[in-house]
């Protein structure tokens, strides 16, 4: 009777430690998951805010009266080494609000002029900044898309 008993008990003793075992596991995998998870997002917060300035740049350097037209739209990929591949595709749309844009430019899309009241708001730029994950590229369980727009004057 004795050996019975101490045999139930080990086996149960087995499958009380087998059971923990999967369980550490587990919440580990869920853990590394969420920790990679959280790293791409803030990159992709981090790349939204850059993409943004870089536009800003972009605008600044681009003179609308020289060159007879806007820059309306720009977009990049983000690799980080040079032997990598694309991480995060970066599309930047821009849209000019103000008085004195080309009009017959098509690149120039402007809204309505009536809707300027000072002088200090005429060329206004608002920039819809999209950072999203590759789709070809499988570095994250569920895609990631962040969308920015802000009103600049460049």
């Amino acid at each position: 009777m004795r050996k019975g008993f101490s045999l139930l008990t080990a086996i149960i003793f087995m499958i009380l430690i087998a059971s923990l075992s999967a369980l550490a596991l587990s919440i580990s995998a869920l853990s590394v998951k969420q920790t990679s998870d959280t790293y791409l997002r803030e990159q992709a917060e981090l790349l939204l805010r850059s993409s943004t300035e870089y536009a800003l740049l972009a605008i600044s350097a681009h003179d609308i009266a020289t060159n007879d037209n806007c820059l309306n739209t720009i977009n990049a990929q983000y690799i980080p080494s040079t032997s990598a591949t694309a991480i995060f595709d970066i599309n930047i749309s821009m849209h000019y609000i103000g008085t004195g844009l080309p009009v017959g430019n098509a690149k120039c899309q402007k809204f309505s002029e009536s809707n300027i009241s000072t002088t200090d708001s005429n060329v206004t730029v608002i920039i819809d900044t999209i950072v999203s994950t590759v789709t070809d590229n499988n570095i994250s369980t569920e895609p990631i898309r962040l969308h920015r727009r802000t009103i600049q004057k460049p």
